[in-house]
């Protein structure tokens, strides 16, 4: 048992410098004998301890942040996440994952892994991103964690977040021009509502594409129409799903009267949509 005498104000300075309860606090020093670097890593200590322990927990809460670098040609989406709303609305919570997102801008992980092992910067210390999402589960209590990690690259990429940070959209496009920013900002917000599965109807997975055909099959079957009726009836639905659920073939929800085709080509001739990433909350 420590004989240090541990003050009211050696307790306080600790919790400001590492955000750590009071109770907490007291005891990391008193186990380390008011050593103040020992008590940090005491308390880091700890958040793995709290870590491992809510391993069976869900955390399908957090936010979502879309960044991009300052040429806007990269950005990145990321995910993450705690257990309540009331962390995620939390404005520590969220500074914490825009940092990890200017993290992943400048130093261009290739993966979660790598993600987690670049360094940054929390109470005057350097740590792994992964040590900090400790230390930030024993200050919070909950188990945190990054879920998702997306990144894209164009001429143009524009970032969009929806919902107070539940859902964040990328999207390339082929040429830096006036007005492109705003119509990649409007076109993520397409993105954002109407969940597009591809960018064209070429760009549509074979699988995708059997699946909608045989569903449209069974539905034409059901509805009793004749046998050599359903594969000509069923090609037209399947157009139908390109019109809804590919991107530059929706009708500009802004807009009606065009795709999202004919309003890029309007924007600048020749603008399209190279790419697009899309990551919601939880899903």
């Amino acid at each position: 048992m420590s004989t240090v005498q541990i003050s009211a104000s050696d307790v306080n300075k600790l919790r400001q410098q590492t955000g750590a309860g009071m109770m907490d606090c007291k005891k990391a020093l008193t186990e380390t004998n008011g050593d103040f670097e020992a008590a940090i890593d005491y308390l880091r200590k700890k958040g793995a301890k709290v870590a491992a322990s809510r391993q069976d927990r869900e955390s399908n809460e957090g936010v979502v942040i879309a960044r991009t670098n300052n040429d806007g040609t990269r950005g990145v989406l990321i995910e993450l996440n705690c257990e309540t709303d009331f962390v995620a609305k939390n404005a520590a919570f969220i500074a914490f994952a825009n940092d990890i997102a200017n993290r992943a801008v400048e130093e261009k992980p290739a993966n979660i892994a790598d993600l987690t092992a670049l360094g940054v910067d929390v109470d005057n210390s350097r740590l792994t991103i992964g040590d900090a999402i400790l230390d930030q589960t024993g200050k919070i209590g909950e188990r945190i964690s990054i879920s998702k990690y997306e990144v894209l690259e164009g001429a143009r990429v524009v970032p969009y977040i929806h919902g107070n940070f539940r859902l964040g959209v990328l999207v390339a496009l082929n040429a830096v021009a006036e007005g492109v920013d705003e119509a990649g900002k409007d076109v993520a917000m397409q993105i954002a509502a109407m969940n597009p599965v591809a960018i064209d109807k070429g760009d549509v997975d074979a699988t995708t594409i059997q699946r909608e055909l045989d569903i449209a099959k069974e539905q034409i079957r059901a509805e009793g129409k004749p046998e050599e009726m359903v594969e000509k009836i069923s090609q037209g639905k399947l157009n139908k799903f390109y019109k809804d659920s590919t991107l530059l073939n929706q009708e500009f929800v802004k807009d009606s009267s065009k795709t999202i085709a004919q309003f890029l080509n309007g924007v600048e001739k020749g603008l399209t949509v190279t790419a697009f990433k899309r990551v919601a909350l939880g899903s």
